[in-house]
Formats: structure tokens, C-alpha cells, sequence
């Protein structure tokens, strides 16, 4: 039975997270607000957690998972970051943006796309999900909370815990999220002299990057 940790949106209580932060360095693994909708969350170095997240999903190793990042330093240790992407980077994190880079060493090999070896990774503005990232103290694996066979989201708290108590370990409620997905850029293209590719247009504003 999952445990459930109200908190505010705007400032919420850590003792409340640190409760939550255990319950992922345990093995557990969470719902928890971003600033695109609700996802389910397992610390980064647990192929058990990251397993049982992609069978409560009812997806398949192709289906990759992205790394919620605290800031864009953590982001450049586990993705090959070179200048023309660190200024875009910059412009864009934190916000709605998931970005599609090569791996380095510190992305296990099961986790990075087996072809490309590349990973999805994004900075959340969400003040609930940062302060949680911040007391595990490592990026988060993390999976957009659609339940098996739906094609949306869930953004309700309540509506999380009837459908998903029984199977996850803790939900964080911090209120309703925005259901637009991330806008998410490839920018592998960038390493070799080419520009950024939109593989899909969500939150994150297009214009205000400059594409």
C-alpha cells in the first residue's frame, strides 16, 4: 500500500520528502508532480526498480525512460555536452524541455538507447520534484504516469492512489499539473555542426530558444 505525502506546492515540507526520498533509496518507487504532468519515479541504479517501473507501465526495454536532473551540472555528468549545446541548455533548463543527448559512462548501458547509446534527460521547475531530487541527492529515473492501455496522463492525486496504491510504493501530492507533455529536442545533431531537432512540440516554448 503506497504511502501518501501531502505537501504544498510552492513550499513544501521537507520532512515530508525526506520520508518520500527514503522510500527511493530503499528500492521504492513513486509518483511525484513535474511540471509536465505526473510521473513515475525510481532512483537511477536499481535495475530492479527501473524493471518493475517499466511493468507497471506495461512497456518494454524500447520504451526509454528520461533522467530528472537538479540542475544543468548534474544534467552535463551523464550527457556529452559540448558549447553549442550548453548555451541552449542554458537557455532552457529549468522548463518543460526534454532533451535527447549522448550518454557518458554514467548512464548504465541498459538504460541508454542501444543503437545510439543516447539518453532523455530533464531539469523539472516544479519546487516539490527539485527539493525531492535534491535530498536523494542523484538524478531520478522517470516514466510519464499513463496508466496501461491509455493514451493521457494522470494529474489527479486521488485518482493516482485508486489506480496505483497497490502497485507503487509512495505518491507525493502537490495539487494538478499541467497535462501538456515536454517539448522534446534531439540535440545529437549539434555535436557533428548540425542544428536541434524537434521530435516533439509540448510546453517548452520553441521561439523563446531560438528554433
Amino acid at each position: 500500500m503506497a504511502q501518501y505525502f501531502e505537501v504544498h506546492p510552492d513550499n513544501p515540507q521537507p520532512r515530508l520528502l525526506k520520508q518520500a526520498a527514503a522510500l527511493l533509496a530503499d528500492g521504492g518507487i513513486l509518483a511525484v508532480p513535474t511540471d509536465s504532468s505526473y510521473a513515475l519515479v525510481c532512483q537511477l541504479d536499481d535495475k530492479a526498480a527501473a524493471d518493475r517501473l517499466r511493468r507497471i507501465r506495461q512497456v518494454d526495454e524500447k520504451h526509454h525512460l528520461t533522467l530528472l536532473c537538479r540542475d544543468l551540472s548534474e544534467l552535463s555528468s551523464y550527457a556529452h555536452v559540448d558549447n553549442r549545446q550548453y548555451r541552449l541548455l542554458k537557455l532552457a533548463t529549468p522548463g518543460p524541455y526534454t532533451f535527447i543527448l549522448d550518454a557518458t559512462k554514467e548512464v548504465p548501458r541498459r538504460l541508454s538507447h542501444p543503437q545510439r547509446k543516447t539518453i532523455g534527460l530533464r531539469v523539472p521547475t516544479r519546487s516539490t520534484t527539485l527539493m525531492l531530487l535534491e535530498l536523494h541527492g542523484a538524478p531520478l529515473l522517470s516514466t510519464t504516469l499513463i496508466p496501461p492501455g491509455e493514451s493521457e496522463p494522470l494529474n489527479d492525486p486521488e485518482e493516482i492512489r485508486e489506480h496505483f496504491e497497490k502497485l507503487i510504493d509512495g505518491i507525493v501530492d502537490s495539487g494538478a499539473c499541467p497535462l501538456q507533455p515536454t517539448t522534446v529536442l534531439d540535440l545529437t545533431p549539434m555535436g557533428t555542426g548540425g542544428a536541434a531537432v524537434v521530435l516533439r512540440e509540448g510546453a517548452g516554448s520553441l521561439a523563446a530558444l531560438g528554433l
